[in-house]
This record gives C-alpha cells, sequence and structure tokens, in this order.
C-alpha cells in the first residue's frame, strides 16, 4: 500500500550515519495521504497520493 497512485513512489533505502562514521539500514518513506479527487466525469474517487503530487495536481486544476 505504501505506494503513491500517480508517480508511483516507494519506500527507498539507504543508510544512517552517526557521529563516528557508522553506518546502519534505514528507509525513506514518502509523504503518503489520502485524497478525495473528482474525475472529469464528476466522480469521486479516494486516492493514496504523496505530498508532491498533491501540490500539482492543485497547481492544474
Amino acid at each position: 500500500m505504501a505506494k503513491c497512485a500517480h508517480c508511483g513512489k516507494t519506500t527507498t533505502f539507504g543508510n544512517k550515519v552517526s557521529f563516528s562514521k557508522r553506518n546502519t539500514n534505514r528507509t525513506y518513506r514518502p509523504n503518503l495521504q489520502k485524497v478525495t479527487i473528482t474525475e472529469e466525469n464528476g466522480r469521486k474517487i479516494q486516492k493514496t497520493l504523496c505530498a508532491k503530487c498533491i501540490r500539482t495536481l492543485a497547481k492544474t486544476a
């Protein structure tokens, strides 16, 4: 479920680096939110979108 319905952004993996430069695994999670969107034909649909896609859809609409 942790996937944007518009751009497909998902969880990515990287390293947490401490002050002593030791690396441990960590995850970077996208800012996903459930949003209700109206389509062209007037129907309302609930989608899971990342914050960036919510902003760009608000600009175009």
